[in-house]
């Protein structure tokens, strides 16, 4: 970020993302104010699609028209350092601003004053750590820009106000969850980290080889101290912005643990290419590195030292990482990494796993739920190492736990870290389901597949109580008999009434005021969800359910219909048409969008009769129209169907019938779903021993 001397100093700007932030409004806002307003400030800089406005212009027209959004000043902060121009030195930026307020906190007795120049600033850094110092000025420019100036006297008040160690890992939790640190190799999330440093244990040197910013080293920094203990931190990362990161918040940590404690080492290059560190052994060792990275040094590396347990596949550089990990420990050391799940069971790397098991380096397989981090989708797996000693052999069994099958209420902490204790300890039992001590011999077949849910049955599946699946086998058959019983009388006539009787157009009806039909209206966007109001969907139309969704709307959006005793609800589109009577649980909720409902005068019109005779099969056929979608469902117009002219006491008992129709398609549905999972049950249990044969 070092600018040439003689530099202009640039404005603080703002994009139209930014005034949007700031007033709390989209973006389309920001676009009409610029129409309707002569007054709005005119653009400073950037394009014509994508312009950049003076931020003290900005701030001062929203105040004026009473739209400037109040704002902390943590989130006032925080939107200077993301709207910050240009966007590609947003992470310099946070870490100039954590060196300012680290610069700070070093002397807390100095009063704030005036902003220090970026001299002032390296020298005071110096006297904390010369590694510091040189990091940070190689970001700094010659002298503070308008922009920066600005953004740093709002980070200074929010030191002031928060303390600068909390001020700064405000910022960096910002930063980590926000698109501009590649999320998952910027920040490990707490729960995740705390799960490592349970299973990692303390000691006195933590070593994490790819830290990115540091994550889990701060943790473990602020659990020892905690503790009264004292560890020092060591740590490699290729992005020279994360390291700094990584060493501001150490040293943050560093000043509260006091000058004896030996400060934190943050070296800046690629570990397996370039190990800064080939001499330490730790005895905890701890890393969250990228996956999937192929070009890892696998020609360059081929006779590496590091390779114990086999040369790693050019596709297996998790592999790569798992040994430089055993490499660094001391003789009772731990290692924690994170691993994708794939890399549990990939036929290219079962070699290199049957090794690291053979030697008793891979100690635990921890397999964690899917959503704690980037890939969300994925739920990642947890690898513990310890380095074998021939003189006092480990367990020969492999520690596999499933946080994700535990009962609720526990902390993933709690899970694991009473499993690993356990397993440690000579009381070792399993828990059915979701952790259990698998012998060697069971790992070393021809996949050498780790995954633990492959060696955890399912805690249902071991605990299934005999007596409780023939007492389902008892009511399965009540259900049956319900079904058995559930259909309509029904009897060959010469002259049906309905296809004697005349027709009447529903669209006539409507017109007459003997019917009507509503929708809800559509929304272009949702923005504002209204509590304790339930909407009905087409879903829970087909269900016959309760309402399961939530009124969002905008402050100018209209209420959709409620639904009343005796509506008919239909869905909007389907391939046929699915007309239901509104029930008890569906009364009083809001019509959702994609669905419609008929209310019908009840004196003269049954409402059961009516859902009936409009679902019939061919009727899809006269009120359907194709629909954008790619499945081939139609739009259902209800308009366009006719229904039979009978007297009202002839439609009830018509209706009757239909309504136990639909009752019956419900409890066929629910003995389907019953029965395939009671089959499915008495196969378990058969194949188990649980049950017998009867003779």
């Amino acid at each position: 970020m070092t600018r040439e001397p003689g530099t202009a100093p640039s404005k603080a700007t703002l994009t139209a993302s930014g005034i949007a932030r700031l007033a709390n409004v989209g973006r389309a806002a920001v676009s009409n104010w610029r129409r309707r307003y002569v007054d709005f400030p005119a653009p400073v800089g950037g394009t014509p699609t994508s312009p950049s406005f003076d931020a003290g212009e900005v701030e001062q027209w929203l105040r004026q028209h009473g739209r400037l959004h109040r704002a902390g000043t943590e989130q006032w902060a925080w939107r200077q350092i993301e709207s910050f121009q240009p966007a590609s030195q947003i992470s310099d930026v946070l870490g100039i601003a954590g060196a300012l307020l680290l610069a700070r906190a070093a002397a807390p007795d100095t009063p704030g004053g005036d902003l220090p120049t970026t001299r002032q600033l390296v020298t005071r850094l110096r006297t904390l750590h010369p590694e510091l110092a040189e990091l940070v000025g190689d970001l700094l420019p010659k002298q503070w820009t308008a922009q920066l100036t600005t953004l740093l006297g709002t980070v200074d008040q929010l030191g002031a106000e928060q303390g600068p160690e909390a001020a700064f890992e405000y910022l960096h939790s910002q930063y980590a969850t926000s698109a501009h640190s590649l999320s998952g190799l910027a920040g490990t999330p707490d729960t995740v980290a705390e799960v490592m440093l349970a299973l990692a244990g303390h000691g006195a040197d933590t070593f994490d080889f790819t830290s990115g910013t540091g994550s889990i080293l701060r943790m473990a920094a602020d659990q020892a101290l905690r503790a009264g203990t004292v560890t020092r931190c060591h740590a490699q990362e290729i992005n020279p912005q994360y390291a700094l990161i990584t060493l501001l918040r150490l040293w943050f940590v560093q000043l509260r643990a006091g000058h004896d404690a030996p400060p934190p080492a943050v070296h800046v290059g690629d570990s397996l290419l370039a190990d800064a560190l080939p001499d330490l052994r730790a005895d905890v060792v701890v890393a969250n590195f990228p996956f999937g990275i192929h070009e890892w040094g696998h020609d360059r590396l081929a006779y590496d030292p590091r390779w114990a347990y086999g040369l790693p596949p050019r596709t297996e550089p998790e592999l790569a990482w798992v040994q430089h990990a055993l490499a660094h420990l001391a003789p009772h050391g731990t290692a924690v990494v994170l691993m994708p799940p794939a890399a549990a069971s990939r036929p290219a790397g079962r070699r290199v796993r049957a090794e690291l098991i053979r030697h008793g380096a891979l100690r635990a397989v921890i397999a964690l739920p899917a959503g704690l981090m980037p890939p969300a989708g994925i739920g990642l797996h947890v690898w513990v190492l310890t380095p074998p000693d021939p003189q006092h052999p480990h367990s020969p069994d492999l520690l596999v736990v499933d946080t994700t099958t535990a009962a609720a209420g526990r902390s993933l902490t709690e899970i694991v870290g009473t499993a690993w204790a356990a397993y440690q300890s000579d009381n070792y039992t399993d828990e059915p389901g979701v952790h259990r001590s698998v012998p060697t011999i069971e790992m070393l077949d021809d996949q050498v597949d780790l995954t633990p849910q492959r060696h955890l049955p399912q805690a249902g599946e071991l605990t299934a109580d005999p007596n409780r699946t023939i007492a389902r086998l008892d009511a399965f058959d009540q259900l049956l008999h319900q079904l058995r019983g559930g259909l309509p009388a029904v009897r060959q006539a010469a002259r049906p009434p309905l296809r004697e009787a005349p027709q009447a157009d529903i669209a006539d009806l409507i017109r007459s005021g003997s019917i009507s039909v509503q929708r809800a209206v559509s929304r272009a966007r949702s923005t504002r969800a209204t509590a304790g109001t339930a909407v009905l969907t087409a879903t829970d139309i087909l269900a016959g359910g309760p309402a399961t969704g939530a009124a969002t709307r905008t402050d100018d959006d209209e209420p959709g219909p409620t639904v009343r005793p005796g509506d008919i609800l239909v869905p909007v589109i389907g391939h046929r048409i699915s007309a239901r009577v509104a029930t008890p649980d569906q009364v009083g909720a809001e019509l959702g969008p994609g669905a419609q409902l008929i209310r019908v005068d009840t004196t003269r019109f049954d409402p059961w009769f009516v859902a009936g005779v409009i679902s019939r099969t061919d009727n899809a056929r006269i009120a359907g129209r194709s629909a954008s979608t790619a499945n081939g469902a139609l739009r259902i117009d209800i308009r366009r169907l006719t229904i039979p002219v009978v007297p009202l006491e002839q439609q009830q008992a018509y209706g009757h019938a239909f309504r136990q129709l639909v009752e019956f398609r419900t409890t066929l549905d629910r003995a389907a779903t019953t029965g395939a999972a009671l089959a499915r049950e008495l196969s378990d249990s058969l194949a188990a021993g649980a049950l017998g044969l009867a003779p």
